[in-house]
């Protein structure tokens, strides 16, 4: 990931706050052995000023930043917050914070500490920062125009609740992040009522939680994404026209763990994605009028456990690749789509061999939805008695939905990454 490269959008806005700002702004410099603090230099400063902060320790916090400032720091100076406290509190629009490692913030059940928090602010960006053992990494409420980018956030600990989330937006708009990588938080990112928002090259890996958990957030599109080894993978709830293409969802295991949950969500996209490894590629409830095109579902426990709550979803040239169960559901009647899908389980022909094969697949199997039903008959996955009773209700379907069928099961994959 390049996290040099701007868009033109982002430039544009870069520019109409630095450009102003820069025509009679000062440098205010402050160096570790000079005496001279970072909060009393954000006091003495003015409206587009710059402080440049040079390397050392430098053990401040509960910085509040009323003003339009750019702070940058010059090789990364080190902001120890002693496991005590907070360190930046933005407070103003048109804020910049860039090139600083943050360490030991304070940790409280009762407060969201930051490493930097901003609130009801405008035109703020984050960038090329290093947040360590942090409790929140970076908390934005009630803002717009934000940039969050090329930052790296690491926690750890054993346990879910001695962790915040890595980058938290709550009730925001027009939020961009770009090339951040989370590891170790409790969700790596986390989105409430975040509109009209993109998330773009990030990794989140090993995060407790969800590596992206959110709720409530219309309108939002992610590109390019990795979410790996996370507690509990994606989780997309309440949420309509949110755009998922060109993410991995991988190695997400546990009982409850999946690549991606769905839950509650309605006229969306899902296409180009990977999802490889997981106890469950995308676990969908409550789901309507979502297209599923050209994802990969690669050696997962379940490919796509659809409930029965799931209706007008589209499953359309996907592949399906040596996973354990396809499909599962709980329900006989399902008013979903199969078409042009590649299943490595289809055993049909093409006799006029035109590509796609001229008898339906049923990927739902009857074991699978025992196993659903009653899950400790898991352990008989394999045995012969399993492979008499999918065999037998194949030739004539009576437990396993009737309609839920690929009648153009493509006889060959599809190269998705061309």
């Amino acid at each position: 990931m390049n996290c040099l490269t701007i868009h033109r959008g982002l430039l544009l806005l870069l520019l109409s706050i630095l450009v102003p700002l820069q025509m009679e702004a000062n440098i205010i410099e402050v160096k570790a052995t000079s005496g001279k603090s970072i909060s009393g230099a954000i006091a003495t400063a003015k409206d587009g000023d710059t402080i440049k902060v040079y390397p050392g320790i430098y053990k401040e916090a509960n910085m509040v930043i009323t003003k339009s400032l750019y702070i940058l720091g010059i090789d990364h100076p080190v902001l120890d917050g002693e496991l005590k406290h907070e360190i930046f509190t933005i407070a103003a629009s048109d804020v910049i914070i860039e090139g600083f490692k943050i360490i030991n913030t304070g940790r409280s059940s009762m407060e969201d500490k930051a490493a930097i928090k901003c609130l009801d602010a405008n035109n703020i960006i984050i960038r090329n920062n290093i947040l360590h053992h942090t409790f929140f990494g970076i908390h934005i409420s009630n803002s717009s125009g934000i940039i969050i980018e090329c930052n790296y956030l690491l926690t750890y600990g054993a346990h879910e609740y001695e962790h915040g989330n890595g980058i938290h937006l709550w009730k925001c708009t027009d939020a961009y992040l770009q090339g951040n990588v989370i590891e170790g938080h409790r969700d790596g990112i986390y989105f409430e009522f975040v509109t009209k928002s993109k998330i773009i090259n990030n990794i989140s890996r090993k995060n407790k939680r969800y590596g992206l958990h959110f709720m409530f957030s219309h309108d939002d599109e992610y590109y390019h994404n990795s979410f790996i080894n996370n507690g509990a993978g994606v989780a997309v709830m309440y949420t309509t026209n949110v755009t998922m293409r060109y993410n991995k969802f991988e190695e997400n295991w546990g009982s409850s763990s999946y690549g991606m949950l769905l839950k509650d969500i309605r006229d969306s996209h899902v296409e180009f994605n990977t999802f490889s490894s997981n106890t469950t590629g995308i676990y969908m409830e409550g789901t309507s009028r979502t297209l599923f095109h050209k994802n990969e579902f690669r050696e997962n426990g379940y490919a796509v456990k659809l409930m029965a709550s799931c209706d007008d979803n589209v499953f359309s040239k996907n592949n399906f690749k040596g996973n354990t169960f396809d499909i599962s559901t709980n329900g006989k009647t399902i008013l979903n789509t199969l078409e042009h899908n590649y299943w490595d389980k289809y055993q049909g022909y093409d006799r006029d061999r035109n590509g796609i094969g001229d008898v339906p697949y049923r990927p739902v199997s009857l074991f699978s939805m025992i196993v659903e039903q009653v899950p400790p008959a898991m352990i008989l996955w394999r045995s012969f008695f399993v492979m008499i009773l999918d065999r037998a209700e194949k030739s004539l379907p009576v437990v396993t939905p009737e309609n839920l069928k690929d009648l153009s099961p493509k006889m060959k994959s599809y190269d998705l990454h061309s």
